[in-house]
């Protein structure tokens, strides 16, 4: 016991340290990570070490997956849903059968189930390796793609390999296969939404954050569990399960509890996805002493090489997919706007001069010209609960689904922005490629075959040399591959706008200070309003997601020091009462107010105010106990003195 609690302090001090080393050396962190462990794994004293494969499916990945898909912004993960879904399913289906035949090709003996078994292990790629691509400026469309592919293609893998095992079995049906994937995908988003929504609202009904931020860890095993039981696809709940929470936790969860769970979730994901590299190079040589104990199976350095082969085919069957697919896209986007969109402009005139009539003539002409989903959206702004819609007697009623026909239609005009102001090019589809490696999915899924598969070791150490290259080559030449290529980056010029925009949308909320009310109530009430902005503006789609959420992050740090503040007489009174006890500092209270919230900070000074707010918060927490044992007339001496009313039920504070 002592030694694992050894191991497990040395893990985690190695895991910090490659992540500062990293970035000085401009190697990323995760290949710093499988380096050491290749390298321990040699030492005389170490032994072999094998890693259960469930332990990284079923421990490992989905926290992982759900703190990813949380903080993906939602709006873009739905306008980049068709090329997400063609990369998680049919790319990876089209992989696994090419990969199989090129396995039966270089091994005949091997028969071609079990090839393309091992193709559908190599197939998809890894949520926790994509990390290495966000950190050398990809842009923000290339970004979601890829952590929504790496979020979805695990199941269609999994299923794919239970068919061929089935298969090699001569008990292979297709649509027993088409059966198996439809059902691990539809009980996976049952029990997603549903872990989700209850998530909600617990989370929403405990107040305390410290509290809520414990239950954010069991959210995604309630999902993934009971999932898995059902033989659905345990991964993707976890991944619904995160995409339900992390549209409305601006809505439902309370500054503290936001700024707890990045917190918390920030120092989880660092450790689980530094221990998964790290356990990929501490089993290279006990795959190497299983390997080496079946006969006829090949020399360490063909394995390499079949290794290399394959990794290259799925580059060019990636390259051969990704390319076309954004060309298809852009020509869609540039034919959305110049037939929709001035369509659509009409529309908002009509809709803004309450012209029932030409809308509903402007909705029958869409109909001719949109998607389906687009369609449904406009009709059900119209006719949003089955009812008459626009021709409802109640002037409140009609007034109400005036601006959800408003809403909807703007949020399709954002979309055709969208797509045509941020266009993905070849430049952009290279980087796509370069940017899906394999990791640890890959080698838990090689230990999944039973143990009656032929050549069973030398699968698995195929597989985990295809998953340690791609790590190494693609890892290594994407951030130069970047530079060289110059894909397409964020236009300053509509930076520059939509930071303007934001600005003056949030300049309308007024600062001054109602009848009665005081300073920091005043500066809880205009934080409040213009979240409330914030959030709408979010909804609609016109504005960079990344920055809006920058924008609330700062006002949640903000909201902590407003709110510290208020309770400054409380902790006054306590330190008048200890003597000279250590202060609560205002420096952390006054930097948070002193900034703006209607401005985009940079990242280094969101941070700072962060940090900062995290501080005093941990701090008033200690002092809580001693603000219970206050008596009335020390409160009101101390409110008097502070100039401040005291917190009500509501502030936040514990």
């Amino acid at each position: 016991m002592d030694t694992a609690i050894l191991v497990i302090i040395a893990a985690v001090v190695v895991i910090a340290v490659s992540s500062r080393l990293g970035p000085r050396w401009n190697i990323a962190a995760p290949l710093i990570l499988v380096a050491i462990g290749i390298g321990v794994s040699f030492l005389p004293f170490v032994p072999d070490v094998e890693v259960e494969p469930e332990i990284i499916l079923a421990v490992v990945l989905p926290p992982l997956l759900f703190s990813s898909a949380v903080n993906m912004p939602a709006m873009n993960f739905r306008r980049e849903f068709n090329a997400i879904g063609g990369l998680a399913v049919f790319l990876v289906i089209l992989s696994s059968v090419l990969l199989g035949f090129f396995f039966h090709w270089i091994m005949p003996n091997l028969e071609l189930p079990w090839c393309i078994a091992l193709g559908a292990i190599l197939s998809p790629t890894d949520a926790v390796a994509t990390s290495i691509a966000r950190g050398v400026g990809i842009s923000s469309r290339v970004s979601t793609i890829l952590e929504g592919e790496s979020l979805l293609n695990d199941a269609t893998a999994l299923v794919t390999l239970r068919t061929a095992i089935a298969a090699a079995a001569s008990a292979f049906s297709l649509w027993t296969a088409v059966g198996q994937f439809g059902y691990s995908v539809f009980v996976a988003i049952v029990i997603g939404v549903v872990a989700g929504k209850v998530g909600l609202w617990a989370r929403k009904v405990v107040q305390d954050p410290t509290v809520s931020t414990v239950l954010s860890l069991v959210i995604p095993f309630a999902a993934s569990v009971p999932t898995d039981l059902l033989h659905g696809s345990g991964l993707v709940a976890a991944v619904v399960a995160g995409v339900v929470i992390g549209r409305k936790k601006d809505r439902v969860f309370r500054a503290e509890q936001r700024v707890s769970d990045r917190s918390i979730w920030q120092a989880i994901t660092l450790v689980l996805e530094g221990g998964v590299f790290l356990m990929m190079g501490l089993e290279l040589r006990g795959l190497i002493n299983h390997h080496s104990e079946e006969a006829d199976t090949g020399t360490l350095w063909q394995i390499v090489l079949v290794a290399l082969a394959a990794l290259a085919l799925m580059l060019i069957i990636r390259t051969a997919f990704v390319l076309p697919l954004l060309s298809k896209m852009g020509k869609r986007a540039q034919k959305a706007q110049q037939t929709r969109a001035p369509q659509l402009e009409a529309m908002e005139s009509a809709i803004a001069d309450r012209d029932f009539r030409r809308v509903a003539e402007l909705c029958s002409i869409e109909a001719q010209s949109v998607e389906k989903r687009v369609k449904k959206r406009l009709k059900r702004g119209l006719h949003p609960h089955g009812g008459h819609g626009l021709e409802a007697s109640s002037v409140e009623a009609q007034e109400k689904r005036w601006a959800q026909l408003d809403r909807r239609t703007r949020m399709v005009r954002s979309d055709i922005d969208y797509y045509t102001k941020q266009p993905l090019t070849v430049r952009d589809g290279l980087v796509m490629v370069a940017s899906g490696m394999r990791g640890a999915v890959t080698l838990a899924a090689a230990q999944t075959l039973p143990l009656d598969t032929p050549n069973r070791a030398t699968l698995i150490l195929i597989a985990f040399a295809v998953a340690v290259l791609s790590l190494g080559i693609q890892g290594s030449l994407l951030a130069p591959l970047v530079r060289w290529i110059k894909p397409t980056t964020p236009d300053p010029v509509e930076l520059r706008r939509q930071a303007q925009g934001l600005e003056d949308a949030l300049s309308e909320v007024t600062s001054e200070q109602e009848p009665g009310e005081s300073m920091m109530d005043a500066k809880l009430r205009v934080l409040t309003a213009r979240r409330k902005i914030l959030l709408d503006l979010q909804d609609e789609g016109y504005y960079d997601q990344e920055s809006i959420g920058g924008i609330m992050a700062s006002m949640d740090a903000m909201e902590l020091g407003v709110r510290l503040r208020q309770s400054q007489a409380y902790f006054n009174a306590v330190e008048a009462r200890r003597g000279p006890a250590q202060e609560l500092s205002e420096e952390n209270a006054e930097e948070a107010e002193a900034d703006q919230a209607s401005s985009i900070p940079l990242v280094s000074e969101r941070r700072a105010v962060l940090a900062q707010a995290e501080e005093a918060t941990r701090m008033a927490a200690t002092d809580d106990g001693d603000m219970a044992l206050l008596s009335a007339d020390e409160v009101a001496s101390a409110i008097a003195a502070e100039g401040t009313p005291p917190p009500g039920p509501g502030s936040g504070l514990r």
